[in-house]
């Protein structure tokens, strides 16, 4: 087993720690990340010791501003340089009410980490590292898992308790190319069967879908694994696709993935979401996008990429000039080449016109403005608006291409009016 390495700079925190016999472990995703080979700049630190956040805010508190979020849960932030770190103090949790939120949570530094650890969803989650005594810490076998491939549930009994982690079961082993443990698998979808999907907020069941979205390697193996687990009886948009199209969607979302790596950020999840819901009906579309979160800026960046009926046989000036108006093309053109393999020597020629009119990221600067008309001697009116979109619909026809003549079709277009 190769030796567990962290960030040394992390040494100055852990040494302070100890001043006050504080017992700092690492727990969570940055080990088992180091195990898989991932790089990571999160890091969970679990510490022991210690009965209060507020103890740990002042203790820290030289090392930057400790943010805490959630002190029912016993977990503090910090940005430390280029480290996001969580820390947290032991806690048991159990269920005492249906719903997410129906979980009595307590803190206690005298657990032993084993016993901590036993709240946690899967086994490679439970991996750890002692700083103090620098070594492993493995009470539930999580690398034995990893290296057989293996997604296992610490406590099958417990792990139901939390609805969501039946999603989390399916980003997991879609992401790290694990097989679900047979008595888990079958645990997920007895769960998805009986309906506790309904029991999560939409946000919670969003940031899972991102995960896939954006984590996944492949997302359609997530897809199918949901499929799999009755996942659809939730999802239920995509029971209306045949198998055909079901195929199709597969291949589309993973060429998807390859192709939002090359745009912003910002606009990942709507090029991603666009083209997972592109074979839904338009009432499927809301009721997938509405399953899922109510940020209405996102959903409309969604359903304008969806809606769009651009007709890539018909590429003119005046067309890419149009679509320029309705949509940012160069995003556009990303979920054009997911969709549309066969049409890419057509959608290339979509993005060499937009290029050359310089819409590929913005629509066309119109020539005339309110003010102009203000200054030719108008008065403010519910005209200007019908005036201002005749000049434009001229300028993207070629016939008004530039200020001044824009400034003399309006001398004309006013006298004759």
């Amino acid at each position: 087993m190769k030796k567990f390495e962290y960030p040394n700079r992390l040494n100055i925190i852990f040494d302070k720690l100890n001043n006050y016999h504080i017992k700092p472990i690492i727990v969570g995703g940055f080990v088992r990340d180091f195990f898989l080979g991932i790089d990571s700049k999160d890091i969970d630190i679990e510490l022991y010791g210690i009965d209060s956040l507020e103890k740990v805010e002042k203790i820290l508190q030289e090392f930057g501003k400790v943010n805490s979020v959630g002190k029912s849960f016993g977990v503090s932030k910090l940005l430390y340089e280029d480290l996001d770190l969580d820390f947290s103090l032991p806690r048991s949790d159990s269920k005492t009410a249906a719903g997410h939120k129906g979980f009595t949570v307590e803190v206690n530094p005298h657990l032993d980490f084993k016993s901590a650890a036993k709240r946690r969803d899967f086994t490679m989650n439970t991996i750890a590292y002692d700083v103090l005594h620098q070594n492993i810490l493995d009470p539930y076998n999580g690398i034995d898992d990893l290296n057989n491939k293996l997604l296992q549930a610490v406590d099958l009994e417990k792990f139901g308790e939390d609805p969501l982690r039946v999603l989390r079961a399916v980003t997991f082993a879609a992401r790290f190319n694990l097989t679900i443990e047979k008595n888990l698998f079958a645990l997920c979808k007895d769960l998805i069967e009986k309906d506790v999907l309904k029991e999560l907020p939409k946000e919670r069941i969003f940031q899972e879908i991102k995960k896939i979205l954006l984590l996944v390697a492949k997302p359609s193996e997530a897809f199918v694994l949901l499929q799999d687990l009755s996942g659809f009886k939730f999802f239920t948009e995509f029971s209306s696709l045949d198998e055909k199209a079901f195929s199709s969607l597969l291949a589309s979302i993973n060429r998807a993935k390859i192709y939002a790596q090359l745009t912003e950020c910002q606009n990942r999840v709507p090029l991603l979401l666009a083209v997972l819901c592109c074979n839904f009906s338009h009432a499927e579309r809301d009721s997938f996008l509405n399953r899922l979160t109510s940020d209405k800026t996102l959903t409309q960046n969604v359903l304008t990429l969806t809606s769009l009926s651009f007709e890539l046989q018909d590429i003119t000036n005046y067309t890419v000039y149009k679509l320029a108006k309705e949509v940012n093309i160069k995003l556009y053109l990303l979920y054009l080449y997911a969709l549309y393999p066969q049409k890419k020597s057509a959608v290339m020629e979509l993005e060499q016109r937009a290029k050359k009119l310089a819409v590929l990221e913005k629509k066309l600067k119109p020539l005339l403005q309110g003010r102009d008309l203000i200054k030719a001697g108008l008065k403010p009116s519910k005209a200007f608006a019908s005036l201002l979109n005749e000049c434009y619909e001229l300028q993207m026809q070629e016939e008004l291409r530039t200020k001044e003549e824009a400034l003399k079709w309006l001398e004309r277009r006013v006298v004759l009016s």
